[in-house]
């Protein structure tokens, strides 16, 4: 049952970024994607469920506490205009850690599309934790998703993995809108060659098993790690991720 949102808050279209298992860049391909929609002159916002795991305010540089007034929570907003809610915004401490039961995560995500005075905004990012848990289902069942989007890296063990949030997207008849496939190749700085590092990709295979039409892929970078270290995500070159962006 969906929750009905803030009423303050005009979303137009929400957005799942997902991933079935952890450390393929979920978080990153979440904030290339908010970065390329607010290039393009929408409204954008991320939504972090990644609850015990945000990592969303530290790729923004997004260091000071949210606040609220009469109306419910303000999300902080970046140097560019993408507003953005987190727990880490929320804490007294960024490092503490977050020892919470499922359901309270899950009530936490809902409180933060029910409480959250969002606004104006044309697309919505819920970044969320890897797997197909409580917070997942919590999400598909409680915001009126228009589709996700899935990352995964090329190892075959992945693709097995990717399967499963497909299958579970089925399940819950949300359509899945593309998969990006990060760390896909890495491009030598002196010659210019590809390098596939991590083997033969197997995600053409899964997304035609599945009617999926739009893949995109992101190479290996060590300059995309850096910019999210630095809190500098809106410096990312532009033209990245342009397939995925342009289909939403």
């Amino acid at each position: 049952m969906q929750v009905k949102e803030n009423a303050h808050s005009r979303v137009k279209k929400v957005i799942g970024v997902v991933s079935g298992k952890g450390g393929v860049g979920k978080s990153m391909v979440t904030s290339l994607l908010a970065v390329a929609m607010n290039r393009k002159g929408y409204k954008t916002a991320i939504m972090d469920a990644d609850i015990t795991g945000p990592s969303i305010p530290t790729a923004f540089g997004l260091n000071d506490h949210a606040v609220a007034n009469d109306d419910g929570l303000l999300p902080e907003v970046t140097k560019n205009g993408i507003k953005v809610m987190s727990l880490n915004l929320l804490l007294e401490d960024q490092t503490d850690p977050v020892v919470w039961r499922g359901p309270i995560i899950s009530g936490t995500v809902s409180q933060f599309w029910t409480e959250v005075c969002w606004g104006d905004v044309d697309y919505m990012f819920v970044d969320m934790p890897p797997g197909t848990g409580d917070v997942a289902l919590t999400v598909f069942q409680s915001l009126p998703l228009a589709g996700i989007v899935i990352v995964t890296s090329p190892q075959e063990l992945v693709s097995m993995i990717v399967t499963k949030a497909v299958k579970m997207a089925e399940m819950m008849n949300v359509p899945v809108l593309g998969i990006v496939e990060n760390m896909s190749y890495f491009v030598c700085p002196d010659c210019g060659k590809k390098h596939f590092l991590f083997g033969t990709s197997h995600i053409e295979k899964v997304a035609a098993e599945h009617g999926i039409s739009v893949i995109d892929y992101l190479p290996l970078d060590p300059k995309m790690a850096a910019l999210c270290d630095e809190g500098k995500m809106e410096e990312a070159p532009e033209g990245l991720l342009e397939k995925m962006s342009s289909s939403l």
